[in-house]
């Protein structure tokens, strides 16, 4: 099941991909096995839907900054769904 997202109206893919690790590790130093707080965690959602639409040819021009300004501490629960999926299911049980 591909995840989506909406930020400021609009709908966008949300993916872990080669593509946002590279871009985590350009923005952060960091490895994402490294991700500690929650800014790390916008980062890496920020990376993951930057490089979601740049494999599927959809524009985002969202700004990182722009882009925090934009989400609510629930968005960053899809990370959840996406990176540790049988522990967000247990959450919801």
């Amino acid at each position: 099941m591909k995840k989506r997202i909406i930020i400021n109206g609009t709908e966008y893919p949300v993916r872990m991909t080669m593509g946002a690790l590279l871009r985590f590790k350009q923005q952060t130093g960091k490895d994402v096995s490294e991700c500690k707080d929650v800014a790390d965690m916008i980062i890496l959602l920020w990376c993951m839907i930057a490089s979601a639409c740049a494999a599927d040819n959809i524009p985002f021009t969202l700004s990182l900054e722009k882009f925090a300004d934009s989400c609510s501490p629930e968005d960053l629960n899809i990370l959840d769904e996406i990176v540790a999926p049988e522990d967000a299911k247990k959450k919801t049980e």
